[in-house]
């Protein structure tokens, strides 16, 4: 069995002819390629293309089947992960301001207090994110917009340097889109690596310098207009409709 392994690497994240999936089903096979440090980087591919898999993969929620996921230096403990809505339980009764406090347990610990500089913090990234009358609101009443931007003040919180988001703006209006794209480009101007499951090819020409073509397998890997061809989007369609070996 292969493993995700933490040294120091000159790439944030590398995959070194990485297999992913179960004895069953494979999700990903044989995949290489590196995420440079502050890179802004989408993963697209057609339904089943193994993209969530690759991100529980890096996140170290899944072990390779075999190859390496190798990780730069303290990337582990700067590494965040916002995952898609439908792996989040919202029957648990925590309100958004509990939600977006989560992210600043690797600082004050599961059982201390949030102090008032704490509190102050909390209150400046709901703020910034749109939710400053939302604080005391149960997360199960929030709308999918509000959810994603409690995640994303969450994320805030965490100062992560490696971010990684699977499909982030799913069930999302256009305006809370555009505002978390913002986000995302503020932290990619300070230097940190964002990794983003993507389906709108249009918003990843637009936004997204580089792009992580997947299909059971890497397609190709590079400067988004090259990986975005015609002939790339066919040739995934194809692999993962089991059409070609």
């Amino acid at each position: 069995m292969g493993a995700a392994v933490v040294v120091a690497h000159q790439g944030a994240i590398e995959l070194q002819r990485v297999w992913l999936g179960w004895r069953e089903h494979i999700a990903v096979r044989d995949a290489s390629g590196v995420f440079a440090p502050g890179s802004l980087t989408a993963i697209v591919g057609p339904n089943g293309a193994g993209k969530s898999t690759l991100i529980k993969g890096m996140m170290g929620r899944m072990n390779p089947l075999k190859g390496s996921i190798v990780l730069g230096r303290d990337v582990a403990r700067q590494m965040a992960c916002l995952p898609q809505a439908a792996e989040l339980d919202l029957s648990f009764p925590i309100s958004t301001f509990d939600l977006v406090a989560l992210g600043a347990w690797h600082r004050m610990g599961a059982w201390r207090g949030v102090d008032a500089q704490g509190v102050a913090a909390i209150e400046d990234v709901l703020r910034l994110v749109g939710l400053s009358g939302a604080a005391q609101m149960p997360v199960d009443a929030l709308s999918g917009g509000q959810l994603r931007r409690a995640l994303f003040a969450r994320l805030m919180l965490r100062e992560a340097q490696v971010i990684l988001l699977d499909e982030p703006f799913a069930a999302v209006d256009h305006a809370t889109t555009e505002d978390l794209l913002a986000l995302l480009h503020t932290w990619h101007g300070e230097g940190r690596t964002i990794i983003a499951v993507l389906h709108d090819l249009d918003m990843v020409r637009a936004y997204f310098p580089q792009t992580l073509l997947l299909a059971g397998q890497v397609v190709e890997w590079g400067p988004t207009e090259q990986v975005l061809s015609t002939e790339n989007l066919h040739l995934a369609r194809h692999l993962c409709s089991g059409l070609l070996p």
